[in-house]
C-alpha cells in the first residue's frame, strides 16, 4: 500500500506531494528540515530531563533510586543513546505494562507510567 504525503513549504507557501510506501521506514523530511522544525522543542525536553535528574541527585532523602519507574527511566535513557533503530518502540515497551488481562479490581486511580515488576496481582 502507498499513501500520499503533502508537505507544505513554509517559505514558498507551496505544497509538494510525495508518494510513500506505507511500510517504508524512511522520513520524507531531510535532517536539516527536522532540525529546523523540531530542534527547539527537543532541546526543551532534554533540559526538562536534565533538571529532573539534577533534582533527583540533590534530593535530601535518597529513597527513590530503586523505584521501578526510575529503573525504567534509566533503561529508557540507555536505549535513547543506542545506535539501534526503532528507539521509540523499544522505549514504549520499557515504559508500558505488558499485562493484557484486565484487573479484577482497579488498584489505583491513575497510571504509573512504567511497568512495576513487583506488583501484586489483584
Amino acid at each position: 500500500m502507498s499513501c500520499l504525503l503533502r508537505l507544505i513549504d513554509k517559505d514558498c507557501l507551496t505544497t509538494k506531494e510525495i508518494k510513500m510506501d506505507r511500510y517504508d521506514n524512511s522520513c520524507p523530511l531531510t535532517q536539516k528540515q527536522l532540525i529546523d522544525d523540531h530542534f527547539m522543542r527537543q532541546r526543551n525536553h532534554m533540559l526538562e530531563i536534565a533538571a529532573f535528574l539534577d533534582r533527583m541527585q540533590r534530593s535530601v532523602t535518597k529513597n527513590g533510586e530503586d523505584d521501578f519507574r526510575m529503573q525504567a527511566f534509566h533503561e529508557s535513557l540507555k536505549e535513547l543513546i543506542s545506535d539501534q533503530p526503532d528507539k521509540v518502540k523499544r522505549i514504549q515497551m520499557i515504559l508500558s505494562d505488558p499485562e493484557i488481562e484486565p484487573l479484577v479490581e482497579r488498584d489505583v486511580q491513575g497510571a504509573f507510567g512504567a511497568n512495576n515488576p513487583n506488583k501484586q496481582g489483584v
